[in-house]
């Protein structure tokens, strides 16, 4: 990891502020980046929280409750939860911000420096996921090599080598070819020794070229959400952040036009993406064609919503806190992952102090309490380091 200060940091990953050599900078990239995190360092268990506190609180609290706990967890196969829609945004944000850090690093450096640094930044990020779940500490066959940092670096390479060649005509054909072409292969091609085509659970062809070829610890013993042949349409969702990306930055397009482009065509992609879904099922686990295209729309839908609100109408204030998380979000996921925010605040008001709440309050408020106070401390080391202008890349 490396600090620089924030002028200097590109916005590739999360890597800092999202702008452009000599436009002014899109607070509204950087607070949906910070939206996207805050739900994975604590937000989420926070909410799952409330809902156990809300069971005891009568019917309608407790189905309130219940159905703002089950956004928090994926959808067990088929579906779209609001949990399912964290990771392709926070590939949607890569995408944008790959548009709005790579022109300005060609500019300043040239393309062959910018494909170095792209590779590097891969590298590094994949390594750093290895690390994130374990590291070599165990035997070869207990190491994760694929996950969601590993499928963060894969998905940033390849949509930053296509941003980097191919032009406007080029990515919408590599776009379509990926979408497309997944959707044949998991529609048309028999599942080996099953002789059929299935989009079940450990039936199908993505979960059985996993079982097979991928080496290491699958995540689910025998399939993994992160596997080998659903990080192709993986590498669509980040494309649909470059081109959301390529509209923020095209001065020809009116901003109150980007907006409407941002959200009519979020729609659109919403709607295809489950007309798609009567044939080809959104299922998060195996990153179906029609999961990419729902969850697409929403990200362009909330990114324009976030730019009329932020950078038109110029209310930023309220976003502070998620642009102060956006701007290390790789670096408070790690540091979550590895350590956890939530079981650093237990440290302090875990124990007795928990069950003093429990007795005190409601049934789980010292959990809800522990959650609430582990935000807390990711928000103030966001904070911190946003203030020092310290921001740690890869």
């Amino acid at each position: 990891m490396m600090t620089m200060r924030y002028a200097e940091v590109p916005a590739a990953l999360q890597l800092g502020p999202a702008g452009t050599a000599g436009a002014a900078r899109v607070v509204s990239v950087d607070a949906l980046r910070g939206f996207n995190i805050f739900w994975i360092i604590g937000g989420d268990g926070a909410i799952y929280a409330l809902d156990r506190v809300l069971q005891h609180k009568g019917s309608l609290a407790a189905a309130v409750g219940g159905f703002l706990g089950a956004q928090m967890t994926h959808s067990p196969w088929e579906g779209f939860r609001f949990y399912d829609f964290i990771f392709p945004l926070f590939l949607f944000v890569i995408g944008v911000s790959i548009v709005l850090s790579l022109t300005r690093l060609v500019a300043r450096e040239g393309t062959a420096k910018a494909h170095g640094r792209v590779l590097r930044r891969a590298l590094l990020l994949y390594a750093l996921g290895i690390i994130f779940y374990g590291g070599f500490k165990g035997a070869f066959d207990d190491i994760r090599l694929v996950g969601v940092l590993q499928r963060i670096a894969i998905c940033y390479l390849f949509a930053s080598l296509m941003f980097l060649n191919f032009n406007g005509r080029g990515l919408v054909a590599a776009f379509l070819a990926l979408l497309i072409g997944y959707w044949a292969l998991m529609m048309f091609v028999p599942v080996p020794d099953l002789g059929a085509v299935f989009l079940l659970p450990n039936a199908n062809l993505a979960d059985w070229i996993d079982v097979n070829y991928l080496p290491g610890r699958l995540w689910d013993k025998t399939r993994d959400p992160e596997g080998l042949l659903g990080t192709l349409p993986a590498i669509a969702s980040c494309l649909a952040g470059v081109f959301a990306g390529l509209l923020l930055q095209d001065a020809r397009v009116a901003p109150q036009r980007k907006v409407l482009w941002l959200i009519g065509g979020g729609a659109l992609c919403v709607v295809a993406g489950e007309i798609w879904g009567l044939w080809f099922p959104v299922i998060k686990p195996i990153w179906t064609s029609s999961y990419v295209l729902v969850a697409a729309g929403w990200s362009a839908i909330l990114l324009g919503a976030l730019y009329q609100v932020i950078d038109l109408w110029g209310y930023q204030r309220w976003a502070t806190i998620f642009v102060w998380i956006g701007a290390n979000a790789i670096t408070l996921y790690f540091i979550n992952g590895v350590v956890g925010f939530e079981p650093f605040a237990l440290r302090f008001v875990g124990g007795d102090i928990a069950r003093f709440f429990d007795a005190a309050l409601t049934p789980g408020a010292g959990s809800f309490i522990a959650h609430l106070v582990g935000l807390g401390f990711a928000v103030a080391l966001a904070g911190y380091l946003y203030k020092r202008k310290i921001f740690l890349r890869v």
